[in-house]
């Protein structure tokens, strides 16, 4: 016999939360952690949808994102910088426009904030390389001149991330990188969810 039409008991009875129940949100809330848990998982295979995609320069986004971890790794960086450096192009699928931005909001739960400042800020750091090629202000990372993040962001652009375009480097692989992401995504530091998952 079909279900169709039938609310399964796992689910919230609610057609709105302002009908919700005691009961309706602790299904949901049994539910969300097992999800949020797997949040890492979601994130590594969204990264995956950077492979093969070169976008015009000498390497794919993936390979990109592997050699900037890699340099961070190798540099002596701590496993949540080398994840922030993992992932901060992971916007370019979805934000052509502000992919800084994407990874950042994706970052914010579980990183300091100086972490989080950084790689929202990176694309106009990275500008320094290449701005004034597009007829842009290559200063324009100048703004910030005075923040207590600038030499942070400034050093990751110069020794991560715009050099990490070399077809010979020998990147590690993405599954080096996997327990770390899984680590990290695995309790937020700064969410207003957390609570419900890490009590």
């Amino acid at each position: 016999m079909s279900d169709h039409g039938k609310q399964p008991e796992s689910r919230a009875r609610f057609t709105s939360m302002a009908e919700g129940t005691q009961d309706d949100w602790m299904k949901i809330a049994g539910q969300f952690g097992p999800f949020a848990a797997q949040g890492g998982k979601r994130v590594l295979e969204h990264l995956k949808l950077l492979d093969g995609d070169y976008g015009g320069f000498p390497i794919d986004r993936l390979t990109h994102c592997l050699q900037t971890a890699t340099r961070a790794y190798k540099d002596g960086r701590d496993e949540e910088y080398v994840v922030c450096a993992l992932l901060h192009d992971i916007g370019d699928t979805l934000g052509a426009f502000n992919h800084p931005d994407i990874a950042a909001a994706i970052l914010k739960p579980f990183v300091s904030e100086q972490n989080h400042w950084m790689v929202e800020k990176h694309g106009i750091f990275q500008g320094y390389y290449f701005f004034h090629y597009l007829g842009m202000d290559r200063d324009m990372r100048d703004a910030y001149r005075d923040h207590p993040h600038f030499e942070r962001t400034a050093t990751f652009c110069e020794k991560y991330d715009q050099s990490a375009f070399d077809p010979n480097y020998e990147s590690m692989p993405l599954e080096a990188f996997e327990p770390m992401v899984m680590k990290l995504f695995e309790i937020p530091k700064n969410s207003v969810y957390g609570p419900a998952i890490t009590e």
